[in-house]
């Protein structure tokens, strides 16, 4: 099964599909080279059939995502994020938008 991943603004680039298999940790990386320096990256997923739902958003460093089981990080330089999901299930099959915002 796949996760997709779409871009939630110009200044945002993601990859436009990725796969892993049941079980097997993945990461979902965005690029957001122009950043600025008081925004937030905001991670939303949207499942089959309904509205986007945000996960978490972080202003930099890392922090746990509950659901699904992850890890959300910026990087030091602010200028890429990425979300690392433990433990995917099918369930978790969806589209993943990372977005900038005061």
């Amino acid at each position: 099964f796949s996760w997709s991943v779409a871009v939630g603004r110009a200044q945002v680039q993601q990859e436009p599909s990725a796969e892993t298999t049941e079980g097997t940790g993945f990461t979902i990386n965005c690029s957001h080279p122009n950043i600025h320096i008081n925004e937030f990256v905001y991670w939303y997923r949207q499942l089959p059939g309904r509205g986007p739902q945000l996960l978490e958003s972080i202003l930099r460093g890392s922090k746990a995502v509950r659901s699904p089981s992850g890890r959300l990080s910026v990087a030091a330089d602010r200028r890429s994020s990425g979300l690392w999901l433990a433990r995917p299930r099918r369930g978790d099959a969806a589209v993943y938008y990372c977005a900038l915002g005061g």
